[in-house]
C-alpha cells in the first residue's frame, strides 16, 4: 500500500490545516494549533518544550542542532489571527479551501504561511539530515495580534536564556515582491516603525443640548482632525529607509532611478507624492511618524454636551524616534486646544545589522534571477521589537513570488485573505537554502 508524501512537502497542505484552527485573538485559544505543531516535530524526531503563561495559550521551542561553525538562527511565527467579524469572505474564512491557485483563510498571510514555511524547511532539514552551519531555534508563539505580552514578550522577559548567542532571526514580514515599472523588487524587512497610543482630550463648557455652546470640545476637536486631515507630519530619512529608497533607485536606474531618489529630498518629496499617489503610497508612511484618528470617547447621552472629549490616535514612530518628538510635531498642527499624552511601549532598534542581508538575498536571487532583493522598513509593528531587547536583529522573510497584480499589504486582515500555492513552494525553498548558508 503506498504512503502518503511526508507533509513537509506540501507546505500548502501544512497551511490548510493550521488556518483550521480558529485561534481569533481575543481570545487566542491557540492549544489546539500548538499541540498540532508539537505533534508534527515530535513524530519527525524534535524534543520540544511548551513555555505558557497562560493554560490555554502556550508557546513552543524546539532545536535542531548544527555543526556549531556559525551561532544560532532563531526563526518565529504566531499562530493568532485577527478577526474576521463583519467581513465578507468569499470561502468560509477557516475552511482552508484551496481555489484558484490560492490557499484562502484568515491568517494565510498573517502570519501561518510563515509557521507553515518555516516548519516545512526544518522538518526538511531533519528528515535529510542537512548538515547546518549552526543550532536553528525554532519559536512558535501566542498573542502577536493583542501585543505579545503571553508570546514573543514573555519568552523574552521570562526564559531569555532560551535564545542566549542568537545574532539574527526570520519572522515575518518580507520577502515578498512588489513589481514596479516593470521591474520585481522583493522587500527583506530589516526594521520596522513603533508603536505610540495617543491620548487627547479637550475641554470645554458642558450643558444641556438644547442650548448649543459654541467653541467648546467638540468644536475644538472638530478642528484637530481637519487640520490632521489637511497637514502631514515632517518628513525624516532615517538610515534604514535611506537604505532601502536608493536600493530600489538602483534597481530602477535611469531617470525613474533618479526620480524614485527625490522622495528623500525634503523640498520634492510632498510634490512626488501628490503627483504620483498610489504609486508611492507604501512609502509615505517610512518617511515620516503617523497619526490615525482611531477612538473617540464623548458624551453618554444624546441630550448631553459633553465638557470632556477624548480622541484615540495610533501613533508610529520611525526608527529611533521618541514619543516626546511626535508629541512636538503634533503641537505644531494641533496648537494648545488640547492636552496630549503618549506612551511608548516597546520601541525597537534605531538601526539595522545587515549581516544576514546578503545570504538571505542570494536565496531569493537563486529562486528568481530577474528579482532585486532590497531592504525593507515595515510600517507596522511585529514581535521584533522584544527579540531586538537581546540583541537580535529581525529579519522580516517569508519569501513569496506573487502575481504582479497580487496586493500583500491591503489583502493582509482583510476579507478574503489568501496565499497562492506555488508561493508557498517558493518560500519554502529559500528558508530552506537560508539554512544551508547563514553565518
Amino acid at each position: 500500500m503506498p504512503t502518503s508524501p511526508p507533509i513537509y512537502q506540501h507546505p500548502a497542505e501544512l497551511l490548510q490545516n493550521l488556518i483550521r484552527f480558529d485561534t481569533t485573538n481575543p481570545p487566542g485559544n491557540e492549544r489546539p494549533c500548538i499541540e498540532y505543531i508539537n505533534n508534527l516535530l515530535k513524530q519527525a524526531g524534535f524534543e520540544t518544550t511548551l513555555i505558557a503563561n497562560h493554560p490555554d495559550r502556550p508557546n513552543l521551542i524546539t532545536r535542531l542542532k548544527g555543526s556549531g561553525n556559525a551561532p544560532p538562527l532563531l526563526l518565529y511565527g504566531h499562530v493568532d489571527v485577527v478577526t474576521t467579524a463583519n467581513q465578507n469572505w468569499t470561502y468560509p474564512p477557516f475552511e482552508a479551501r484551496i481555489a484558484d491557485g490560492f490557499v484562502w483563510g484568515r491568517g494565510a498571510l498573517d502570519n501561518k504561511h510563515c509557521v507553515a514555511m518555516y516548519l516545512a524547511a526544518v522538518l526538511k532539514a531533519k528528515a535529510e539530515k542537512l548538515s547546518l552551519p549552526g543550532d536553528v531555534i525554532v519559536a512558535m508563539t501566542v498573542d502577536e495580534e493583542a501585543g505579545g505580552k503571553l508570546g514573543a514578550e514573555y519568552l523574552v522577559q521570562e526564559h531569555s536564556y532560551l535564545f542566549e548567542n542568537v545574532r539574527y532571526a526570520l519572522s515575518e514580514f518580507g520577502g515578498f515582491n512588489l513589481s514596479v515599472a516593470g521591474k520585481k523588487f522583493y522587500l527583506i524587512q530589516i526594521g520596522e516603525k513603533t508603536a505610540c497610543p495617543i491620548r487627547i482630550t479637550f475641554d470645554g463648557p458642558g450643558g444641556h443640548a438644547a442650548n448649543p455652546i459654541k467653541n467648546g470640545a467638540m468644536a475644538k476637536l472638530g478642528r484637530a482632525l481637519h487640520a490632521l486631515d489637511k497637514n502631514r507630519l515632517p518628513l525624516h530619512v532615517t538610515p534604514p529607509v535611506k537604505e532601502m529608497v536608493n536600493e530600489i533607485s538602483y534597481g530602477f536606474g535611469g531617470m525613474t532611478g533618479f526620480l524614485f531618489r527625490q522622495l528623500l529630498n525634503p523640498v520634492l518629496s510632498p510634490i512626488l507624492i501628490r503627483i504620483l499617489g498610489k504609486r508611492v503610497s507604501m512609502f509615505v508612511p517610512l518617511l515620516h511618524n503617523t497619526v490615525s484618528p482611531t477612538i473617540l470617547s464623548a458624551s453618554n447621552e444624546i441630550n448631553v454636551i459633553p465638557s470632556k472629549v477624548v480622541l484615540g490616535l495610533d501613533g508610529r514612530l520611525l526608527p529611533g524616534f521618541s514619543n516626546l518628538e511626535l508629541e512636538q510635531e503634533l503641537g505644531k498642527i494641533l496648537g494648545k486646544e488640547c492636552n496630549m499624552e503618549t506612551y511608548l511601549a516597546s520601541p525597537g532598534p534605531s538601526t539595522a545589522n545587515m549581516g544576514l542581508f546578503q545570504p538571505l538575498a542570494l536565496s531569493i536571487k537563486e529562486l528568481d534571477p530577474s528579482g532585486i532583493p532590497v531592504p525593507y522598513v515595515n510600517p507596522a509593528v511585529t514581535d521584533a521589537r522584544f527579540f531586538s531587547l537581546l540583541g537580535i536583529q529581525t529579519y522580516g522573510f517569508t519569501p513569496l513570488q506573487l502575481p504582479d497584480d497580487f496586493n500583500f499589504i491591503s489583502t493582509v486582515h482583510a476579507a478574503d485573505e489568501r496565499v497562492p500555492v506555488a508561493a508557498l513552494d517558493f518560500g519554502t525553498q529559500a528558508v530552506y537554502s537560508v539554512l544551508q548558508r547563514f553565518h
